[in-house]
């Protein structure tokens, strides 16, 4: 019936004077394509909505949604939300609760990322202090109780085919100075290489802003390149997460190569929010050129929350990554 509509009015419009016919049928035929393409979409949608998800191309870096990102358009399900994923261009997915996930929804999730030929990014490896020392203070329980969640992490990452695991030594220990504590961290970290490096498998040392986050020891890149050079260890690398970096010391793409041989995760945020890039003050195309332009081959975790809410949230976080993705 729309097509019948449109020829008919198509015919009408050609009786008009030539300039004018021309100018009103381009600007109708593209009202008409866009309003017979919604049934196809499912949801109210511009044109522009309409041409975000009709891309589903690859990008030319990896990123890393995690779930929720898109549960709007996905539902709740987790087995959707990675096909959501998968199906517009998303080649990795990351999830910082999966240790903690029953073994039977690991599995399924290993499958689906399997069966979309994905890749699993980072969780997090072990228990995080937030308000008392752990890996910095020496204390031989608390050091136990990490090498224990590391062997079960490893576990995990068999069952989930995944390479990282996310490493945060806790909080600072007052009553100790930097050095004694440092030599603490890297004691810990040597003995969990150990277990890791017989596996192929690697933690990164997340260094997180003091705004968010008060209190903890590991703040800055130079910090986290120093710890990782001591233990000196495949098994140990740095996750280079963006949003915290330009909170705590700015200077990203001067650090990203000054810590370049220690580098083997990157997560991404604006700031002011931790929401997709283009929403805030970083210029994250040209960050995502330069990581590019050094071969980094690995992934960028999506670890920020939308700017908007619903669906209209989500294609404009996909719409961001178009837009920050496009530098070649």
């Amino acid at each position: 019936m729309q097509m019948v509509i449109i020829q008919y009015l198509f015919r009408a419009l050609q009786s008009s004077h030539k300039t004018f016919n021309i100018m009103l049928r381009r600007v109708f035929l593209k009202n008409c394509l866009a309003s017979a393409a919604i049934p196809l979409i499912g949801f109210q949608a511009t044109g522009s909505d309409q041409s975000i998800l009709l891309d589903k191309s690859p990008f030319n870096l990896n990123y890393a949604p995690h779930f929720g990102i898109f549960k709007s358009h996905a539902g709740e399900d987790f087995i959707s939300q990675l096909n959501f994923m998968a199906e517009y261009g998303f080649k990795s997915f990351e999830d910082n609760e999966m240790r903690m996930r029953p073994k039977a929804i690991q599995n399924q999730i290993a499958e689906t990322l399997d069966k979309n030929g994905m890749m699993m990014g980072v969780f997090v490896g072990h228990k995080i202090y937030w308000d008392q020392p752990n890996l910095t203070s020496g204390n031989e329980d608390l050091r136990n109780e990490f090498l224990k969640d590391i062997r079960s992490s490893i576990e995990v990452a068999k069952r989930v085919n995944a390479k990282w695991m996310t490493v945060v030594p806790g909080y600072v220990d007052l009553k100790r100075q930097e050095g004694y504590q440092t030599a603490n961290l890297v004691e810990t970290l040597r003995r969990a290489c150990d277990l890791l490096e017989p596996e192929g498998l690697v933690m990164v040392l997340e260094p997180l802003n003091p705004r968010d986050h008060a209190g903890q020891f590991l703040t800055k890149i130079p910090q986290a390149y120093e710890i990782c050079r001591a233990v000196d260890s495949p098994s140990c690398k740095i996750l280079f997460d963006i949003y915290h970096q330009q909170i705590t010391e700015g200077n990203i793409i001067p650090n990203i190569d000054n810590s370049w041989s220690e580098i083997a995760y990157f997560q991404v945020g604006d700031n002011p929010g931790r929401k997709e890039p283009t929403s805030g003050e970083l210029n994250y195309q040209n960050i995502f050129k330069h990581i590019y332009k050094k071969g980094y081959q690995g992934i960028l975790g999506m670890e920020h929350g939308n700017s908007m809410v619903g669906k209209q949230g989500e294609l404009a976080v996909i719409a961001a990554y178009r837009k920050v993705d496009n530098f070649l």
